[in-house]
């Protein structure tokens, strides 16, 4: 089997590609470099020309080969690269009829944990939102604890207004139901110290990416003088980056992005390592129903798999793929058809123009750069 072609697609919020073999067979993947689509679909086409001619199946091996014949990397070139090596293994899958988990190991869980995003503008309103999704069967929330416009505030009304909200949720649907919050690298380790402190009553299940990724050791300031779990790492782009986090004992769970560290072939490795560690898998998960499928096959097969977003406007594109992945409750199950479980319809993808991401800015009272 030889792979005849790579193309790629940009289709409204999403890069989907395909790959072709001279078989008949072709793979699906998708790239999670959200915010430059076009520059992580320029990279496939470069990388293209490597895989052309090759056998798809000898995945470990191209993976090192483009990984290592430079050694120049980057998030750019492993988001291509990830979406590559997912369509690589949707390709094994189907040449032999078999799902993807069984591939990697066989299925650890038949059905894969999901949470649903609370939102509103008031604590009031985050209320009402998290007991509608309970009432919908989910049996996990997550909230991002600020109210519009608080950039403009100061860091002790942005603190007062957390705590309200998660007060709110908690007062709405109890302690019986997780509720984790993402922090969304809007604080300082000052300020995110000061707000873990105050939610530790909550009884919060993960404390998301409380400050920006670039700094592990200020993430460890941060991890040695608070006492709520730390989940981190969905900006990471390589194993390296992961090894670094789970060695300095700061985290409980990690966010590896199949579709942006490195597809199966490294976040396979990235779990084992984790597991090792007792640190749990939090896959982060942007993108269509393709991205959906293809993580629910990762999820299925590491038995450190915590949970991940239900993403519930990707079902507006169900349409574009044959058997896009069904929520029941607060799970999706884990299909047992070969490969990934589904495929693209390339005749559906126009009626579906790319939208491009603008860089708007936001700020504080000051003018100074927010998040």
């Amino acid at each position: 089997m030889k792979i005849t072609k790579i193309t790629p697609f940009l289709v409204d919020r999403f890069l989907l590609v395909r790959v072709y073999t001279d078989e008949g067979i072709v793979g699906n993947g998708e790239a999670g470099l959200w915010a430059h689509h076009p520059t992580v679909y320029a990279a496939i086409e470069e990388l293209s020309d490597y895989y052309v001619g090759k056998d798809p199946r000898r995945i470990e091996h191209h993976f090192q080969t483009v990984a290592r014949d430079t050694h120049f990397m980057g998030a750019v070139l492993s988001a291509a690269m990830s979406a590559i090596d997912v369509a690589l293994w949707d390709i094994l899958g189907q040449s032999v009829g078999l799902p993807v988990y069984q591939l990697l190991g066989g299925k650890t869980r038949d059905k894969v944990k999901v949470f649903a995003n609370v939102s509103g503008d008031t604590p009031q309103a985050r209320a009402e939102s998290a007991q509608a999704e309970v009432a919908a069967g989910y049996l996990s929330l997550r909230t991002q604890p600020f109210l519009p416009d608080f950039e403009q505030k100061t860091p002790t009304q942005v603190i007062g207004d957390a705590v309200d909200i998660v007060a709110a949720i908690r007062d709405a649907v109890g302690y019986g139901i997780d509720l984790g919050l993402e922090i969304h690298r809007n604080l300082r380790p000052e300020e995110a110290i000061t707000l873990a402190h105050e939610l530790a009553p909550f009884r919060i299940l993960y404390y998301e990416d409380p400050l920006a990724p670039e700094s592990n050791e200020a993430l460890e300031i941060v991890a040695r003088n608070i006492n709520l779990p730390i989940a981190t790492g969905e900006r990471f782009y390589n194993i390296y980056q992961f090894k670094d986090l789970v060695d300095r004992q700061i985290v409980s769970l990690i966010r590896p992005d199949p579709s942006l560290a490195g597809g199966y072939t490294q976040c396979k490795k990235i779990a084992g390592m984790a597991e090792a560690a007792f640190v749990g898998i939090f896959p982060h998960l942007m993108g269509s129903p393709v991205n959906i499928a293809a993580f629910v096959q990762f999820d299925a097969s590491i038995p450190n798999f915590v949970l991940h977003e239900a993403l519930p406007y990707a079902d507006n594109f169900n349409e574009i793929v044959s058997h896009p992945p069904q929520r029941d409750g607060g799970y999706i199950r884990v299909p047992d058809r070969p490969g990934i479980g589904l495929e693209i319809d390339e005749s559906k993808l126009a009626k579906f123009p790319y939208k491009p991401k603008r860089i708007l800015g936001s700020y504080h009272a000051d003018g100074s750069v927010a998040h």
